[in-house]
């Protein structure tokens, strides 16, 4: 017996073809599409056995070397046990081994059956803050519309009522649908396999067991939050079905620019001018800082673009709760001089201090 005859393929047919090949004929002659029919049971046999072995690579391998050994498989082997076969099929529309098992293989219709409980989604807003509110901290509102689990059934999805026949098996418990020459029956999804109905969709939900509703919800920001920063309020995004938890709510923090602070990290950094005398001879000067000003000593020979650090007046840490620090720099401002005195001076101050003044080339 030629296995390859058997299945009507050429001695190259690649492996998809081998199993094309079982499934169109074994639909045609499987035992139980042809009850009594004992050509139609030995035809299987043959077929079964030369797919067995042609679709295994090692025995394939084996049967083209030295030809076919063993006994002959028999027809339970590739049984259909469980499968009505009373329907029919012919010609090139028949479906595959696919189209047949899709039914059965498909989930079950979410709108009856329990499923585990499922975490609810997240969501994201964002909200906008100036630098001043940043720094402060405190409270805003934040409007949301959220699903939350239907107030009517308690998010169960359905509602008590009287028991009833379910409409949708007919009383039967289960649905049969026809594939090809198979007939298959599931348990009905409308009334869990038992063909009665002790309960409805819910007529605010109509099941899904959640609805939309806007919210306003309080978000508490702590001081110094920077630009991006996300805040998360828990279990305030979309309930979950089933009884799962509620998800999360995270709100984005956009902080406006300040004109005169800029931020690195927890330190501020501000820039002040100061004269020339102060430079030279020494200043106290005052600096803005976040709570009002700032003093600061420059000593004499400070140069512009000097920086002084002042500890603690800085942005407020949302990591410990201290604060930065307040990063000074000075810039020497030039005088205009307009009058013939000023101008004699600043020519004496250069003639006294030529030596150590610096020029450039």
């Amino acid at each position: 017996m030629d296995f390859y005859l058997v299945l009507g393929l050429e001695r190259a047919a690649t492996l998809g073809e081998i199993k094309r090949a079982y499934k169109r004929l074994a639909r045609r002659y499987h035992p139980d599409i042809n009850p009594g029919d004992h050509m139609a049971a030995q035809q299987f046999r043959q077929i079964a056995e030369a797919y067995e072995t042609l679709s295994d690579p090692e025995r394939r391998r084996h049967y083209d070397t030295v030809g076919v050994e063993g006994p002959v498989l028999e027809p339970s082997a590739f049984g259909f046990e469980g499968f009505d076969f009373s329907a029919s099929v012919s010609g090139a529309a028949a479906p595959t081994f696919g189209d047949l098992f899709a039914d059965i293989l498909q989930p079950p219709d979410p709108g009856r059956v329990r499923h585990a409980p499922a975490r609810g989604a997240d969501l994201h807003q964002s909200m906008t803050l100036t630098f001043e509110e940043a720094m402060r901290g405190g409270e805003r509102q934040v409007v949301v519309s959220r699903q939350e689990r239907c107030p009517v059934c308690a998010g169960a999805g359905r509602q008590r009522a009287p028991e009833s026949r379910c409409a949708a098996c007919r009383g039967a418990g289960h649905v049969k649908t026809t594939r090809g020459h198979m007939v298959f029956a599931r348990p009905c999804a409308e009334c869990g396999g038992s063909g009665r109905l002790s309960d409805v969709r819910c007529s605010r939900c109509g099941g899904s067991q959640t609805v939309a509703r806007a919210e306003t919800i309080i978000a508490k920001l702590a001081p110094g939050l920077g630009d991006g920063a996300r805040v998360r309020l828990a279990g305030k995004g979309h309930d979950g079905r089933n009884g799962g938890e509620a998800g999360d709510l995270y709100v984005t923090v956009h902080v406006e620019p300040h004109p005169l602070f800029r931020r690195e990290g927890d330190d501020l950094h501000v820039t002040v001018p100061i004269a020339v005398h102060e430079a030279a001879l020494g200043a106290k000067l005052e600096v803005p800082c976040l709570d009002g000003r700032a003093r600061l000593r420059v000593p004499p020979g400070t140069q512009s673009g000097q920086r002084f650090r002042i500890r603690g007046r800085g942005a407020p840490s949302v990591r410990d709760g201290g604060r930065g620090d307040l990063v000074v720099e000075v810039r020497l401002m030039l005088p205009k001089v307009l009058d013939e005195r000023s101008k004699e001076l600043l020519r004496e101050f250069g003639r006294i201090n030529a030596d150590t003044m610096r020029h450039d080339s």
